[in-house]
């Protein structure tokens, strides 16, 4: 598995660049090819590969992503490292430790037939061009496992936040900055007021926040157009949908300035109710196995995992890599817990496939929701 891991670090996977993503899947196709016995869908999105292993009866669908958040050649000043018990590099975490346990996985497996894997590599811009096939293959699925990391404890995740994104484009009117100001219109000052309005739309654990903003050409030009980028994260649909008319109720501050929002709600929240199930499958076997003891958290990012949650299917996430610092400089995964997670993968796995799992409380929603 370190081996894997460390030559899955190396090939790095950028988002949105279609060249180093496809030489990232290659290697992939030629690693669950191998494992699954039968060959890997490429199906191609707006140029991107993602890669599918569809079962004809699917009991479990094997959910994950390869594109990670760190653009082309990071990994030659920041490469694989291992210290200790602890492995460093460009996704490590998130979330390439987690598909070389999921792997691992169904080697241990004496039968995958009936079990599907979708690795996807659009998941960290939002998943615009995979949300379709996501949610087609884990309609036809009894259960969705999700190999994202868990938490730097070992919690599996069993509820997510559920998120919005949005860009406000200013149009503003330019002006000579020193000469004549007066005549402009200040893109500038304008996002910066929006910045400021969509903040107080923040309430309790719903937060909004401001994130990339731009403006101006030159240093002496009123800036004549400019955008802002806002995440948005909350526990329910209504909080989501009331954040999402206030967002668009926004008006310019400035005189003559206009504004554009496009964007909106991306993924519903993950309820608790769809993984309830399978936390109590993971939990057993843990103990059957004398690992560990499990348990499951409530975490405020999102996943893919919305997405199939939001559908009613059993969902639950976290089953790889025990890490932390995911997105960050300096992201790491515990080696010398692989070998325990992936077994307890494997047992989750055989456990479905042999008993079944009991029907959620949450009713599944159509694909359009």
């Amino acid at each position: 598995m370190l081996t894997r891991l460390e030559e899955l670090v190396a090939c790095e996977s950028p988002p949105g660049e279609a060249r180093q993503l496809s030489v990232c899947a290659d290697l992939l196709t030629a690693w669950g090819d191998a494992v699954l016995g039968r060959p890997a869908r490429r199906v191609v999105v707006d140029g991107l590969p993602h890669l599918l292993w569809p079962a004809t009866d699917q009991r479990v669908l094997l959910l994950g992503h390869f594109d990670t958040v760190w653009p082309a050649g990071t990994v030659r000043d920041w490469p694989f490292s291992i210290r200790g018990h602890l492995a460093t590099g460009p996704g490590v975490c998130d979330m390439k430790a987690g598909i070389v346990q999921v792997l691992t996985a169904l080697e241990l497996l004496p039968d995958t037939d009936r079990v599907g894997l979708l690795l996807t590599c659009d998941e960290e811009s939002g998943s615009p061009g995979s949300r379709a096939l996501i949610e087609r293959e884990a309609a036809r699925s009894g259960v969705v496992l999700v190999g994202e990391p868990s938490t730097e404890s070992g919690e599996l995740k069993v509820a997510r936040k559920g998120g919005s994104a949005y860009r406000l484009v200013v149009r503003g009117r330019a002006a000579h900055a020193g000469v004549e100001p007066h005549r402009g219109v200040n893109a500038g000052v304008e996002v910066a007021h929006q910045a400021l309005a969509v903040q107080r739309f923040a309430d309790g654990e719903t937060t909004v926040t401001p994130t990339v903003l731009s403006a101006g050409t030159t240093s002496n030009v009123v800036p004549e157009s400019g955008a802002l980028s806002v995440d948005v994260r909350a526990w329910t649909r209504e909080e989501l949908h009331r954040v999402d008319a206030l967002v668009r109720s926004l008006r310019p501050r400035l005189p003559g300035a206009r504004l554009t929002v496009t964007g909106g709600v991306n993924r519903y929240p993950m309820p608790p109710e769809v993984a309830a199930p399978l936390l109590r499958v993971a939990q057993e076997a843990a103990t059957r196995m004398g690992l560990p003891a499990v348990r499951g958290v409530h975490a405020p990012g999102a996943s893919d995992a919305n997405f199939t949650g939001a559908l009613g299917v059993p969902t639950l996430d976290g089953l790889g890599g025990v890490g932390g610092l995911p997105h960050a400089r300096g992201e790491w995964v515990d080696v010398s817990r692989m070998a325990e997670r992936t077994a307890l993968l494997a047992a989750v796995i055989r456990r479905v496939l042999a008993d079944g799992v009991p029907a959620v409380a949450a009713t599944r929603t159509t694909v359009a929701d």
